[in-house]
């Protein structure tokens, strides 16, 4: 199956790669689309991070320490202070 590269910087960055390694093209971008594969994999998603973040949160927090978010403490929030 046959892979065109039609990005001249793509390409010459291909080149280097394959030439710094000793190897073909195609062994070069296989083996820089692994890698990259790889590293996204290790990567959580953003949702993830967000989960952790809530689940974090609730388990260090301390209810007993809490203001009531009564009207007053609401209406607080919005004057300029």
């Amino acid at each position: 199956m046959a892979f065109h590269i039609k990005n001249p910087e793509t390409d010459a960055l291909a080149r280097k790669v394959a030439a710094l390694r000793k190897t073909g093209l195609t062994e070069a971008v296989h083996t820089a689309l692994v890698h990259e594969l790889e590293r996204e994999r290790g990567v959580p998603h953003l949702v993830e991070l967000g989960i952790d973040f809530a689940r974090k949160l609730r388990a260090d927090g301390n209810p007993a320490k809490g203001r009531p978010a009564d009207k007053a403490f609401r209406d607080s929030l919005y004057e300029d202070g």
